[in-house]
């Protein structure tokens, strides 16, 4: 029984791993990775990303839909939380003043924090909603593409 529950979680995360990177984000790892993204200059989203319910069925069709924006983040990056947990924690050490939510949103410009989308602003609302929030956010502070 054991075996089966680990065989289907390892699918589960593989399918969110998948669906965020056919989305057009970069998977970040390690926390090396995190700091080698985070250290260039311009706008960077970071989705972090989970196996619940709401980071599948609201955070990430958000995450594939809300690039499709005239302006738009100059990265687009992801970490999974309870997966990469180093490169996670190393991701949330940019996140000053807010605390560790997942899934959620961050956009960060050179390296620095201008905003977030918490969990709490996730669940429970609808896909659209989000979308809407994070294209808002793109034309407050990125450029056109």
């Amino acid at each position: 029984m054991n075996m089966d529950f680990n065989f289907l979680m390892n699918d589960v995360v593989k399918q969110a791993r998948d669906e965020i990177k056919i989305a057009g984000y970069t998977e970040l790892t390690t926390p090396e990775e995190v700091e080698e993204v985070f250290a260039q200059k311009g706008t960077t989203l970071v989705m972090v990303n989970s196996v619940c319910g709401c980071a599948g069925g609201i955070a990430r069709p958000a995450a594939a839909h809300a690039i499709h924006n005239d302006k738009r983040p100059d990265q687009l990056v992801t970490v999974f939380a309870g997966q990469d947990k180093a490169a996670t924690e190393k991701a949330r050490d940019y996140f000053e003043g807010y605390p560790p939510s997942s899934p959620s949103f961050a956009l960060l410009k050179d390296g620095k924090i201008i905003t977030m989308i918490e969990r709490h602003e996730i669940e429970g609302h609808h896909p659209m909603s989000v979308v809407e929030k994070l294209q808002d956010y793109f034309d407050q502070y990125c450029e056109e593409v």
